[in-house]
């Protein structure tokens, strides 16, 4: 129950024209919680009797000490849920919404314009920080703007050369190349923007020869408006919040070895798993059910390209249905009994 203040603050959003959807997301609760509240005419009476035992109350210190361990990052609700379901909690998502509600101050972000492209048509490009312990890595993301298939990998460095090998197994990956590809003011990208007039800029050559080998063109965000790319920013989000923190918190705890081999292969399941399975929040479609569509708009992956000379080919395009668990970073139950302890 989110109380006096949860209900007057979703009937005043509601009355600000927010759907029930952005409710949701703002105040960090379920739609079903949002819709409730907005069935009720009068202001309910608020009791402050004890409350009734919970099917979630056994999980709690559970669900505390992965909050704990993930800190100062955060894991989120739906991750957790597939953890406590496994371990035998009967309850529904809406109750432990409510509860990982209590654990996190909710901030409110500010609203984002969207930019949508026809199938075929962009691909965005980002790399991502993450520490692994004394090893720091990138994560090369790459977001069709139709789809929203993402492909991904965990890399030592953002050199030139690991930049095109990422290129390259995301087309893979993808089962064909865009027309344009958006990046931010990466140096491995570009060397000066409107080095030839307005909008011409100067692109880094390799890059330039890599572009018209596979042909697509290189596009450049907006300068200060990053967020033009926000497709791919937000599933970087998206990966340290729901993949990186807890599968690394998680191997903190078992006191389990956790590099950059096993990394990526945790990452290659959560991504044909799970992120790219999932609904999306934004398109409310399937990112790997969208891809058989985006597919047919896609160009034909040309011979392998290094330093101007074509090869051959050595990967084939990652297949859309896999063997792994559509919850891929689910451990056995013995791993969770041993969180758990003696709860």
């Amino acid at each position: 129950m989110l109380g006096l203040e949860g209900y007057v603050d979703i009937r005043v959003l509601h009355r600000q024209g927010k759907s029930i959807r952005a409710i949701a997301r703002e105040l960090g609760v379920s739609r079903n919680t949002v819709r409730k509240y907005l069935r009720v005419d009068q202001v309910p009476e608020f009791n402050t009797c004890q409350a009734r035992p919970s099917k979630l109350d056994r999980f709690k210190d559970y669900l505390q000490d992965r909050v704990a361990a993930a800190h100062p990052d955060w894991i989120p609700a739906r991750v957790l849920f597939a953890e406590i379901k496994a371990l035998g909690f009967t309850g529904g998502s809406t109750i432990l919404s409510d509860y990982m509600a209590t654990l996190k101050p909710q901030s409110r972000p500010d609203p984002l314009l969207r930019f949508e492209t026809p199938a075929g048509q962009q691909m965005q490009v980002d790399w991502g920080a993450f520490r692994l312990g004394p090893l720091r890595l990138s994560a090369f993301v790459a977001t069709l703007g139709f789809s929203r298939f993402t492909f991904g990998m965990f890399v030592e460095n953002e050199r030139f050369e690991t930049l095109r090998s990422c290129h390259e197994h995301a087309f893979d990956a993808f089962g064909g190349v865009p027309r344009e590809v958006l990046y931010d003011n990466m140096r491995t990208v570009v060397q000066a923007r409107n080095a030839y007039g307005q909008g011409l800029h100067r692109f880094h050559p390799g890059l330039r020869d890599f572009a018209h080998h596979y042909g697509f063109m290189p596009r450049l965000c907006q300068p200060y408006r990053a967020k033009t790319k926000g497709k791919v920013e937000r599933f970087i989000g998206y990966l340290r919040r729901s993949f990186f923190v807890p599968v690394v918190s998680r191997y903190r705890q078992l006191g389990e070895a956790l590099d950059q081999e096993q990394l990526n292969v945790e990452l290659t399941r959560w991504l044909e798993g799970t992120a790219n399975r999932r609904e999306h929040g934004t398109t409310e479609l399937v990112p790997a059910d969208q891809l058989q569509i985006e597919r047919g708009s896609l160009q034909v992956l040309p011979p392998r390209y290094v330093d101007g000379q074509p090869r051959h080919r050595s990967l084939p395009p990652v297949p859309l249905h896999s063997h792994w668990p559509a919850e891929s970073l689910q451990h056995p139950l013995s791993t969770y009994a041993a969180l758990l302890g003696a709860a």
